[in-house]
C-alpha cells in the first residue's frame, strides 16, 4: 500500500507539488494523470525516496520511507521515466545485478530472469550490452527488473515509452496481473487511452495540487460530462 500525507515540494517560487494526500490500495491500479509541469514525476519521485519533500511523509506498505528507506523500497519496484543503466553490462548481466541488490537467492533469480525475458520477449538480445538496445527493447528491461524481486509496490512512470503496439499489449496485462494478484500498483501516463483502460482509479494534477480522485465514472458523474471520453472530460479541467 501507498499512503502519502500532505507531500509538499517548492523548486523557489515555483509551487511543484503542494499537500498531496493519497492512498493507494492492495490490488489497485492507480493512474496520475495532467499535464506537463503539473507534478506527477515530482510526486513519483517523492514517494519512491529519489528525493526529500519540504513537508510531508510517505508510507510503502506501513514503512517510512524517510525514516526507514532501506526496508521501505526492497518493497518496491520503481521505473522512472528515463531508465538509467551500467550501459556496459548485457541484459542478463544487469538482472543479476538487481538481483545481488535485493539478495535474491541465485537458482530463484535465474529462473525469475528466464520468465521475465521470456515474457518481455529480451532472450535474442541477450549478448548485446545495454548500450546497443533500442529504446523500446530498454523500456522492457526496465520493467523486467523493476519486477525480478516481486515487489508489494510496483511505481512505473510513463510505462509504454518507446514500446510498440505488441510489446505495450504485455506491459498493459502485466500492470493489471500485478494489481489482480495483490500488488499496489501506480503509474503516470499522457496516454489517457491507456488510463481508460487498465486503471481501477486516477488522479489529476494541475499546478502541484490534486483536483480529482476517483473512478471514471465518478468524473463524469461529478463534471456532469456523461457520455464524453476521458480526453475530453481532462481537457476541459486543465485546458
Amino acid at each position: 500500500m501507498i499512503q502519502i500525507e500532505k507531500l509538499t515540494m517548492h523548486y523557489g517560487d515555483l509551487k511543484a507539488l503542494n499537500d498531496l494526500t493519497l492512498e493507494v490500495r492492495p490490488g489497485e491500479l492507480f493512474a496520475f494523470l495532467g499535464p506537463n509541469g503539473a507534478g506527477k514525476t515530482t510526486a513519483i519521485r517523492l514517494l519512491t525516496g529519489m528525493m526529500k519533500p519540504m513537508k510531508g511523509r510517505v508510507e510503502i506498505c506501513g514503512i517510512d520511507i524517510q525514516k526507514e528507506p532501506l526496508k521501505a523500497k526492497s518493497l518496491l519496484g520503481y521505473v522512472p521515466d528515463v531508465a538509467a543503466f551500467y550501459e556496459k553490462l548485457t541484459a542478463p548481466e544487469f538482472m543479476q545485478f538487481i538481483a545481488e541488490l535485493f539478495e535474491m537467492d541465485v537458482a530463484y533469480a535465474a529462473e525469475r530472469t528466464k520468465d521475465l525475458f521470456t515474457q518481455f520477449a529480451l532472450h535474442e538480445h541477450c549478448r548485446q550490452r545495454i548500450e546497443n538496445l533500442s529504446h523500446g527493447t530498454r523500456q522492457r528491461l526496465a520493467i523486467a527488473s523493476a519486477l525480478l524481486h516481486e515487489p508489494k509496490v510496483f511505481v512505473i512512470d510513463e510505462p509504454m515509452v518507446g514500446l510498440d503496439p505488441i510489446h505495450a499489449r504485455v506491459v498493459k496485462e502485466e500492470l493489471k496481473r500485478q494489481a489482480r494478484n495483490g500488488a499496489t500498483v501506480l503509474m503516470s501516463t499522457h496516454l489517457l487511452n491507456i488510463v481508460e483502460e487498465v486503471a481501477d482509479r486516477i488522479g489529476i494534477l494541475h499546478r502541484g495540487k490534486l483536483i480529482f480522485v476517483g473512478t471514471l465514472q465518478e468524473l463524469r458523474a461529478e463534471e456532469a460530462k456523461q457520455g464524453l471520453n476521458l480526453e475530453e472530460i481532462f481537457l476541459e479541467m486543465v485546458g
